[in-house]
């Protein structure tokens, strides 16, 4: 807790002191240090400032000061009376030692964060530091919020965050935004810089804007390997004692260096390492001059708290930082702060005749150049890596080459997700209809057969064998991440992305989409303008998740069996030919504003660990599993609830009569021709699983879901569906995948292997009423169709929410809403038409 928690007459611990600065050179001296035991003595009427009793003096403090004062105080300690229990047998039974062996064990919890540039491998030396699996990519954008884990060494336990890739602090993006706000107000105790070694110069930027913030910081040289391989020479200690901060070689994709890190952060956590200390980047006299006067003027107000120093502060003035100056606005003399920034910054781009930001980036550049010069050799000769690289660009990126080789790749993972998935789907099926069978051989109760066999198996059953194909789809996702290609495709498409008002970056979450909707619509908070983060919102839902493939696989095997591979290929390139058609008319009538400049780096290609790649597909394995036994095992339950219910006994009984009686005709047949027996055995077999079909059918169109279906079906029948079909894309706006267990369920589908798996039941499938009585009810049309719509139509709710949610504003997750469905309609109308006629 904070010491402002405390009430008058408590007691408590001094644990960790978060402030910086001048604040923490100042309240150190007046006593409060880790260890020592603050009283509260009394409160301001008003509640602030408080008074407090510490080393036999009173001192007084604002709320906001003693909120960056961490302690353990009696109460803590009353909430957890086991912890009294312990110490009490480990002999101490006095209250304020007990609290000083709390406030000791508590002040071994380190918070730290992981900070760095995208691409320096930060999540990469998350999970080696961990244990944890997060998504590791070699593009900008990955980790699009904050990953959380617990790391224990040397009897210290790390509360570890991975905060967003970022290039600097200033505002111009979500993640740069979201980091500068975590360590302002979170005041972590140390603060992990993760630096790319084979790339120093544009890395140590941030570490720059660190510096001024004066917080606690240990940097990791990550990839050291890749700077050694070059053959360049770096003098870490020379640069620690440069910067003030210590320089830790690691290679996090394969554990190198971790714990001699984590030593590290104990070290400056404790204040005991050497290379730590405080420095002023020199900015040249006139900045340094305007920096003074607002520091000054920022001490001198009451409402600033020194959770980084005020250096840090009067030089965010100096560079028109927005944030800054709207959160300043709140202070008393704000006006005053204002006024002063304004003719400070005026002298300054009157005597550099250049913008004050640019004049204080260039000063940071040319620190950093002037510490590499001291510190850094580079290796004259030609770098491998620097080669190798450009060699594959001149391939992978050519003019000519560059798109029909990434068409290529596109292909190819469809056919390798088509055809080599066809084979384990396979086998997951027989292990599903041998699970069915046990289950209807074993369970002697009707209903509960049904529920588990139909319900349970049919639902759950028949949307799982589509995991090997998902997996299949991820690895070769996780594959062009993994190597930089997915940054190059961003490149490629830069030119035509321009044309629809956009540029290559907005292509990255696009791409991801076809993993899933989800993280590709929070992967947009990588775009810098709004409206481009709108504009790709709204467009990546045309991008063919991974839930939609077990749909589209479905429809394809059964109706399209002898282009398989070419027919998926089209769909996903319909959605995006879709998706760049209608952000151009979006960008048109919607979002009219300047297109952003397209400013992205390409990384070096690289080489995937084998552990990376399966744990990026066993994560979305899991995910997809995780899946299985939550919404789609929860739909399956409902529907088959709503598609078993109610009874309607007289269907059964009108239908027992009609076996019975077709048993007794082929009995007395066998008896007159003794020699016809076998035949007429098959043809009764025959004749009453037809009833059975029909009693099923007819038994479904009347439960509760069918009457829901009737309801739909007017809508979806120029569409070439039926009131099922209906029923099942209802039921996926829950999952996509849901649609295919519905159907699983609806088709009375048994798992059985004598021809009962869905895609047979949908070839075979026929109208049992209307005057369509015994015609098919798929066709090659009505499955192009279904297929258009399943592309188009409602994303799930997942999209809904986190449309909402990054859109800031329910009404634009609605307005995706509404045009996908209308354009499904639209659209699958067309398709069906026009192909029944040219089929």
């Amino acid at each position: 807790m904070n010491l402002s928690e405390l009430q008058q007459g408590e007691k408590g611990i001094i644990v960790k002191i978060r402030g910086r600065g001048v604040f923490h050179k100042r309240i150190t001296e007046m006593g409060f240090v880790r260890g020592q035991e603050v009283e509260v003595v009394r409160r301001a009427p008003l509640g602030d400032p408080l008074e407090y009793n510490i080393m036999g003096y009173n001192v007084s403090l604002r709320r906001s000061e003693a909120q960056l004062i961490e302690i353990v105080s009696t109460a803590e300690m009353e909430a957890s009376p086991e912890k009294w229990e312990m110490e009490y047998h480990k002999g101490i039974v006095d209250e304020s030692e007990r609290l000083k062996v709390s406030a000791e064990e508590k002040s071994k919890i380190i918070d730290i964060v992981f900070v760095g540039n995208p691409n320096s491998g930060k999540t990469s030396l998350f999970n080696a530091a961990s244990g944890a699996h997060e998504k590791v990519g070699n593009y900008s954008g990955v980790t699009i919020e904050a990953k959380k884990a617990v790391f224990k060494q040397d009897g210290y336990t790390f509360n570890i965050i991975d905060l967003p890739g970022t290039y600097s602090l200033s505002p111009y993006s979500f993640e740069e935004l979201y980091v500068r706000e975590y360590i302002i107000d979170k005041a972590p105790d140390v603060i992990v810089n993760i630096v790319d070694a084979s790339n120093l110069e544009r890395n140590l930027y941030l570490t720059t804007q660190l510096i001024d913030m004066d917080v606690k910081v240990v940097v990791a040289l990550n990839m050291f390997d890749e700077l050694k391989a070059k053959g360049d020479e770096l003098e870490r200690e020379m640069l620690s004692t440069l910067l003030g901060i210590p320089m830790m070689a690691t290679i996090a994709n394969k554990g190198i260096g971790i714990k001699n890190l984590f030593s590290k952060i104990v070290d400056v956590y404790e204040d005991r390492n050497p290379f730590t200390r405080h420095i002023h980047i020199n900015y040249g006299p006139q900045v340094e001059q305007a920096v003074s006067v607002l520091q000054k003027q920022i001490r001198s107000n009451k409402s600033f708290v020194e959770k980084v120093a005020s250096r840090y502060y009067a030089l965010k003035l100096l560079e028109k930082d927005s944030i800054v100056e709207k959160e300043t606005e709140s202070w008393p003399e704000h006006n005053d702060l204002h006024e002063v920034a304004k003719k400070e910054i005026t002298k300054l781009e009157h005597f550099y005749n250049s913008p004050s930001e640019t004049i204080i980036a260039d000063a940071r550049y040319g620190f950093i150049a002037g510490a590499l010069k001291e510190t850094f050799k580079r290796n004259k000769k030609t770098n491998r890596f620097e080669t190798r690289t450009e060699k594959i660009d001149s391939v992978l990126t050519h003019k000519f080459w560059g798109f029909p080789i990434f068409l290529f790749f596109i292909w190819l993972m469809f056919f390798c997700t088509f055809q080599i998935g066809q084979y384990p789907m396979e086998w997951m099926e027989m292990g599903v209809s041998f699970i069915a069978e046990l289950t209807q051989k074993y369970i002697s109760s009707p209903v509960l057969n049904a529920f588990i066999s139909e319900g349970i198996i049919g639902g759950v059953g028949g949307v799982i064998v589509f995991l090997p194909n998902i997996v299949i789809l991820f690895l070769f996702i996780s594959l062009m991440e993994d190597t930089g290609y997915m940054a190059r495709v961003a490149f490629l498409m830069d030119k035509l992305m321009h044309h629809i008002g956009l540029h290559g970056k907005s292509f990255i979450p696009m791409i991801m989409g076809f993993g899933c909707n989800v993280p590709a619509i929070m992967a947009t908070r990588t775009l810098e303008n709004r409206s481009d983060r709108l504009l790709t919102m709204l467009t990546i839902p045309f991008m063919s998740c991974s839930a939609r493939l077990p749909v589209y696989i479905l429809l394809i095997g059964a109706f399209f069996p002898n282009h398989p591979v070419s027919i998926l290929f089209s769909i996903y390139l319909f959605g995006i030919v879709l998706a760049i058609g209608f952000a151009l008319i979006f960008k048109k009538r919607l979002f009219r504003s300047n297109n952003a400049p397209f400013v992205m780096e390409l990384p070096p290609y690289r080489v995937p660990t084998f552990i990376s790649v399966v744990q990026n597909m066993w994560m979305k394995a899991k995910q997809y599993l995780k899946k299985m036994g939550g919404i789609i095992l929860i739909a399956s339950v409902i529907i088959w609830v709503l598609g078993y219910f109610p009874l309607n006994k007289h269907i059964d009984e009108k239908y027992d009569q009609q076996i019975v009686a077709t048993e007794a005709h082929f009995a007395a047949l066998a008896q007159n021709n003794p020699d016809s027996t076998a035949v007429f055995e098959a043809q009764k077999t025959e004749a009453i699983d037809l009833l059975n079909h029909r009693k099923g059918g007819e038994k479904i169109e009347s439960s509760f879901i069918g009457q829901l279906g009737k309801v739909i079906e007017p809508v979806i029948r120029p569409l070439g569906f039926d009131w099922k079909v209906g029923v099942g894309l209802f039921s996926g706006v829950a999952a996509k995948e849901v649609l295919v267990s519905t159907m699983s369920i609806l088709y009375q589908v048994e798992n059985e292997e004598d021809g009962g798996q869905l895609a047979d039941k949908l070839k075979s499938e026929t109208y049992l009423s209307g005057p369509k009585a015994g015609q098919k009810v798929f066709t090659q049309a009505s499955a192009a169709s279904l297929l258009v719509f399943v592309l188009v139509y409602f994303p799930c709710v997942a999209v809904f929410a986190a449309v909402a949610r990054e859109a800031g504003r329910w009404k634009w997750a609605m307005f995706l809403v509404t045009y996908t469905t209308v354009l499904a309609w639209i659209l699958s109308f067309a398709v069906y038409h026009i192909a029944n006629w040219v089929l």
